[in-house]
């Protein structure tokens, strides 16, 4: 009886070893030809494992007799989606980068490790330190609100400095900078004025450029890239329509192939689009249409589908005399329409080669891009938020004290800084893939949709501190304007709700699942031989997830070998326990629902939120490697890795709890043995204490802004204030301990400065600096009010400005 179950437990423990590792199918047959023999099994059994032993290894056999059947079965019981040319487009755009490794369930953690993690060169540094330190000086944010506009000699430099061809390289005038670089200087900007980025950003993220530097004609590139690089041509894109936002492929905007007198092929474009940042006054129009050949004179169709196409705003039958007030942020932003606009044919981007590839030029251009504007967006505001609201939570007093010192400030003072640690570390993680040739598309839609709605919560929360100075508009507020503007990155390039619930994780299992797409081909092109390749091994690897997960489950993840030792390797542990139990449930998900899992949204929204935060978690663990392992910074990493598992813990309850009646008991184990809670209160007000003292961590966190230092400035009378502040702190204490026993009267301890000067309690320059600091608080904390007569005029203005709008001439 003790041999029988020492065998049994010795052959369990054996099947959970191979399932843990994941064997080839020949491993699994040598181990049930071992517990057969061990059992004694009768002949009878043997030639039944011999039969199936036979027919699983030898392919053709497997071919024939089980995947064959297989393949009938999944497409009866339509267990793989099919996918249409739009949707294929989407999903090849781009590469797999490290998403790739959650879906495996077992992440490489030593290769994420190994991804380059870029620096500042010295050339780019120059660059920040001088022409985009000059123009943030140039306006402040309240300047440009109140003109509605970027001021002209702010125009002016932009063009002189060649703010809009940052990405163009330097063989057609341009600045020639990588993505790294790029992303610093709109991180800098948007600490600025949401207006600046608004501005630069599209002219070199999502535009004319970007696809004429990778899908344009040598003839193409010649003419335009150095008009754009110069800012002689402003340039926009038109995408988006009344009919099509987010299902941009069914556009209506179309052009017809024609041929003119003279015996040369053009286009008769029609077109009504919306939302085009730049667009009331681009010189350049690159349009999105459906294009059609009625004579197939391009000789692909009638139908050659959606074409880019070049326009120069100023040819008949551009009408651009509108703009829309997106939040009142005072950017460039235009409905535009076209009627009967002719082109030559060589106006399409890449030349009539390029004539119907319009939707994959544009997947592909999305693939990276919105993973490295946005994020640069969302830092800059973020580390300004952090600045502003720790510098007031010291500044302002209630009841004798900074507001800072009580618990419900300490708490979202912590979520900014530990938010802000790990937004700026998925910018950087996410600019040295792109830089390095990559173009995760589903990374890109994680970094977009993450860093917006962190950025969001960091905003409300630093609105939440400052109280009534953040909602009375005027020069002393640095918030209320980014407030105002952060919808507008929510919803741009891909709204966040349909980024979550399609792009993220819809999308994203297709494309970044080591075997869906490939079995999807398999099927769609009836290729038994393909989809048996694949298959198998994907059987095998969900053999291996369930194995993986019930082990680190049990152990916490502690059986997972991490990269590094010291205080994170726990969360590396966690990350892989984490990955294994989303890769089986993603499978699991798929089987059960198959091709409608896409529209089962509120599931896939949930898979999405566990796959944003294992990358978010990652690229927090990478950035902390990289910088040098820092001790103080591990308040920070401790606090956005608890963070990020809190967050996972709650999207997998979200799973277990409405995916399948059969997995609740899942949940309540989830429950009884979480892989995360929210930080401790403790970890919180050591966080929120960074932001609030004034030294080498606070400005490393919030490094790369623009940090005006005059008074006369809201930032800088901040910073003094809070300065002045911490630095007659123990002065204050003295005082107040002096008051205590007597030996000068009670109250205020600027009120108490003469008494406590004579009564030898202090030294006069310390009295001073008391008193200069009540003074630098009293400024600091004040906000602003308009006369009447003002208020009026200055709303006239706006409204004037706003609705005769006529373009200016740059």
């Amino acid at each position: 009886m003790l041999f029988l179950l020492s065998a049994i437990a010795l052959f369990a423990l054996a099947f959970l070893t191979l399932g843990y590792i994941g064997v080839p199918l020949w491993t699994w047959t040598i181990y049930a030809a071992t517990v057969l023999w061990i059992a004694q099994a009768p002949v009878w059994l043997w030639i039944g494992f011999g039969i199936a032993a036979i027919i699983l290894n030898i392919p053709k056999l497997r071919q024939i007799l089980l995947t064959s059947p297989m393949v009938k079965a999944v497409r009866a019981l339509k267990l793989l989606p099919n996918i249409s040319e739009t949707e294929k487009a989407a999903i090849e755009a781009g590469t797999v980068w490290v998403e790739g490794e959650f879906f495996s369930g077992k992440p490489n953690f030593q290769r994420i490790l190994n991804e380059p993690y870029p620096q500042v060169t010295p050339e780019i540094q120059a660059f920040l330190d001088g022409p985009v330190e000059q123009v943030c000086r140039m306006a402040t944010d309240w300047d440009i609100y109140q003109h509605k506009d970027l001021p002209p000699d702010v125009w002016k430099y932009l063009h002189q400095e060649r703010f809009f061809g940052m990405m163009i390289p330097k063989e057609y005038g341009g600045l020639g900078f990588s993505n790294l670089a790029y992303s610093a200087v709109m991180t800098k900007l948007a600490s600025r004025s949401f207006t600046h980025v608004a501005t630069v950003g599209v002219t070199n993220s999502l535009g004319p450029a970007k696809l004429l530097l990778r899908y344009g004609t040598t003839a193409q590139k010649d003419y335009y890239l150095p008009r754009l690089a110069s800012g002689e041509e402003i340039p926009c894109f038109a995408l988006t329509e009344p009919h099509a936002g987010s299902d941009a492929a069914s556009i209506t905007s179309h052009g017809v192939v024609f041929r003119g007198e003279d015996g040369e092929l053009y286009l008769r474009l029609n077109w009504q689009k919306r939302y085009i940042t730049l667009g009331a006054i681009a010189t350049l129009l690159g349009l999105a249409f459906r294009l059609q050949d009625p004579e197939n004179l391009l000789g692909k169709g009638e139908d050659v589908g959606i074409t880019c196409a070049l326009i120069a705003t100023s040819t008949p039958g551009v009408i651009q005399t509108h703009r829309h007030d997106p939040m009142g942020v005072p950017f460039y932003n235009a409905p535009l329409e076209g009627k009967d606009v002719v082109i030559p044919i060589d106006r399409i981007i890449g030349g009539v080669a390029q004539a119907g590839q319009g939707w994959k030029m544009l997947m592909q251009s999305l693939a990276a891009g919105r993973g490295i504007s946005f994020p640069a967006t969302c830092t800059g505001v973020a580390k300004l938020v952090s600045r502003v609201a720790g510098a007031h939570a010291v500044v302002r007093k209630q009841f004798g004290l900074s507001i800072g010192r009580f618990e419900g400030v300490e708490e979202p003072l912590a979520r900014i800084a530990g938010l802000t640690y790990l937004i700026d570390a998925v910018r950087l993680y996410t600019c040295g893939a792109v830089d390095r040739g990559e173009q995760p598309a589903v990374v890109s839609a994680i970094a977009k949709y993450s860093t917006t709605e962190l950025s969001r919560q960091i905003i409300n929360d630093g609105m939440d501190i400052l109280g009534g100075s953040g909602i009375c508009r005027g020069p002393h507020n640095l918030l209320a304007n980014i407030y105002t503007a952060t919808p507008i990155s929510i919803t741009v390039e891909g709204a966040n709700i349909l980024t979550r619930t399609l792009m993220i994780f819809g999308q994203g299992a297709i494309r970044s699942h080591p075997y869906i797409y490939a079995e999807i081909e398999a099927l769609q092109q009836s290729d038994v031989a393909a989809f048996d390749r694949v298959i198998w091994p994907h059987l095998g690897s969900m053999v291996r997830h369930k194995v993986r997960t019930i082990v680190l489950s049990l152990t916490r993840g502690a059986l997972t070998p991490s990269p590094v030792r010291g205080p994170t390797a726990r969360y590396y542990r966690k990350l892989a326990w984490a990955s294994a139990t989303f890769a089986l449930f993603s499978d699991f998900a798929m089987l059960v629902f198959g091709g409608t899992l896409k529209r089962r949204e509120t599931l896939t929204g949930r898979f999405a939120d566990v796959l944003t935060w294992l990358y978010l978690g990652t690229a927090t663990l990478r950035r902390f490697e990289a910088e040098g392992s820092l001790s103080e910074d591990l308040p920070l990493v401790d606090w956005a890795m608890q963070y990020t598992f809190a967050q996972i813990q709650a999207a997998f309850e979200g799973l277990f709890a409405n995916l399948s009646p059969i997995l609740r008991p899942w949940a309540m184990l989830w429950r009884l043995n979480p892989i995360g809670t929210m930080p401790s209160d403790a970890l919180g007000a050591k966080v929120a204490a960074i932001l609030q003292t004034v030294g080498t961590q606070r400005d490393r966190l919030t490094s790369g802004i623009y940090l005006p230092t005059h008074p006369d400035e809201a930032l800088g009378r901040l910073e003094r204030a809070m300065a002045l502040t911490l630095q007659t702190e123990p002065f204050a204490k003295t005082i107040k301990s002096a008051s205590l026993r007597g030996q000068i009267p009670q109250g205020k301890p600027e009120q108490l400065v003469e008494a406590a000067v004579a009564a030898g309690v202090m030294t006069i320059e310390q009295g001073v600096l008391i008193r200069e600091a009540a003074i630098a608080r009293n400024e600091a904390i004040q906000v602003d009010a308009f006369s009447m007569e003002n208020y009026r005029q200055e709303s006239a203005i706006a409204s004037r400005l706003t609705n005769s709008y006529v373009p200016m001439q740059r």
